[in-house]
């Protein structure tokens, strides 16, 4: 009969052990990581298909294409983090822009007034839609797609079917235009001063208070590869005619965003709302005032994508942002948010839109056909949501 003994000695080391493996990997975002070793994997294949698919040019236009989506997730996810859905931010983003148009071409008002009343627009369409949801309980995905179908026919109403263009410079700029060289270079040498400043401050804050460290080899790898990355992104930009402006906006409001989701009270809120809406509800956060804010932002979110998106092909159609909504989710989903709510990061939502727009960009180089194209991301999408729930599960079966 065998007999297990327990040796304290080798318990011991071997806790140990796992003690140094958890300081070494502790802090590494597994799931972030996997999703950039995917995006690397999606475009050394597309760039083994087609040697165009890593020239500066088309890198230029993906990065544009991804603009878009990116704009719109970041908005969206916060909607999903709070344990809710918005379908109707594509039909927003087509009627925003249509205003934005008809005020340009028909009422030829100046480019700021008329984005101030299109962001205007987008806030109290988030307040309609909001309150419905937070004050009346109309389950949001109700409401957005009531909204999804509403919003769609009045732009259809406003702009009679027709093709509104050509829209003033100064808009068109918003869009299409690039920074130059020497400024795209400066804004790489700022964004490497921040990352290692905040790498030092962080390290330095949690010796304070005696935290434990991360591997000095890792906190400096991580800072040399998010340099080389920063340095490798403006130079390939600055090979066609520099940094697009759009992708200046989706990092701005990605920084913005970012800080207002973890270092806010607002921001905490909604993860707890997204983790336990009871739970939330009964230390006191205000719910309702919380969840309508959530989608004023989506949908002020998806009128900054209506602007950028007019201004980038210069005229407003009546089927501008159809299916964006779903492209958005999907950024989000496989950006690692969880559509269960409590689970989610702005910067999974940007990944999770480059490998969508990777896999448009590259599959449409090869001249796949749509319906293959449609088949891949719907499957990709499918992969990503089994992934979360296999993680839920996981977590669920080690907490006991």
């Amino acid at each position: 009969m065998e007999t297990q003994v327990n040796n304290p000695a080798v318990e011991e080391g071997s806790a140990e052990t796992e003690k140094k493996r958890i300081v070494w990997f502790g802090k590494l975002d597994v799931r972030a990581y996997t999703m950039i070793a995917a995006l690397l994997g999606i475009w050394i294949f597309f760039s083994l298909t087609n040697d165009f698919f890593l020239s500066p040019r088309n890198l230029s236009n993906l990065f544009l294409q991804m603009s878009v989506t990116s704009i719109l997730a970041i908005g969206v996810l916060l909607v999903i983090v709070a344990g809710h859905i918005d379908l109707s931010v594509g039909s927003i983003v087509g009627l925003t822009g249509g205003i934005a148009a008809i005020l340009q071409v028909w009422y030829d008002w100046n480019t700021l007034p008329a984005i101030l009343v299109t962001l205007a627009v987008g806030v109290l369409i988030g307040l309609f839609q909001g309150w419905w949801v937070a004050y009346q309980a109309v389950p949001a995905f109700i409401v957005t797609l009531g909204g999804m179908m509403a919003f769609r026919g009045i732009l259809m109403g406003i702009t009679q079917g027709s093709t509104i263009a050509p829209l003033s410079d100064s808009f068109k700029m918003i869009g299409s235009s690039y920074l130059p060289q020497s400024v795209g270079w400066g804004l790489a040498a700022v964004v490497t001063a921040v990352v290692i400043f905040n790498a030092w401050s962080r390290r330095r804050s949690r010796q304070k208070y005696g935290f434990p460290l991360d591997s000095p080899v890792m906190d400096i790898g991580k800072v040399l590869l998010t340099v080389a990355l920063v340095g490798t992104f403006v130079g390939v930009m600055n090979n066609y005619k520099g940094i697009p402006f759009p992708i200046i906006i989706v990092l701005v409001l990605a920084v913005l965003f970012t800080f207002i989701a973890k270092k806010t009270r607002f921001g905490r809120h909604i993860y707890a709302i997204g983790g336990n809406q009871d739970a939330a509800r009964l230390s006191g956060i205000p719910v309702k005032r919380r969840v309508l804010w959530v989608f004023v932002l989506s949908s002020l979110l998806a009128s900054v994508t209506g602007i950028v998106l007019t201004s980038r092909v210069n005229a407003a159609t009546i089927g501008a942002g159809t299916m964006y909504e779903l492209d958005a989710i999907a950024a989000c989903v496989i950006g690692g948010t969880s559509l269960m709510g409590g689970v989610g990061t702005i910067f999974g939502a940007v990944i999770g839109a480059l490998v969508m727009a990777s896999l448009d960009n590259g599959m449409s180089i090869m001249n796949m056909e749509s319906f293959w194209q449609y088949i891949v991301k719907g499957s990709v999408l499918i992969f990503a949501v089994w992934l979360d729930m296999y993680s839920r599960r996981r977590k669920r079966a080690a907490a006991g």
